[in-house]
């Protein structure tokens, strides 16, 4: 069955690791991006309650994740 797939350690293990590689890299990018921008976004989102900042922010975050996945599926 092609389902029976995902079962073996191999398969299941590389995937884990692509996983864990794309969120380290996706935060990674985060962190740079936060140092290179102007003002403290957490202290402008959270605190201030900036809304168009956050949704910049979660623009940019769906972009880096979209370039990720594409990078890591090849």
């Amino acid at each position: 069955m092609m389902g029976m797939e995902w079962f073996k350690p191999t398969i299941f293990f590389g995937s884990m690791a692509y996983a864990v590689m794309g969120v380290v890299v996706f935060w990674v990018c985060f962190i740079i991006i936060d140092k290179l921008s102007p003002h403290d976004l957490w202290g402008e989102i959270v605190e201030k309650r900036n809304m168009a900042l956050a949704i910049v922010v979660a623009a940019m975050c769906l972009g880096i994740a979209q370039i990720i996945a594409a990078a890591v599926h090849g």
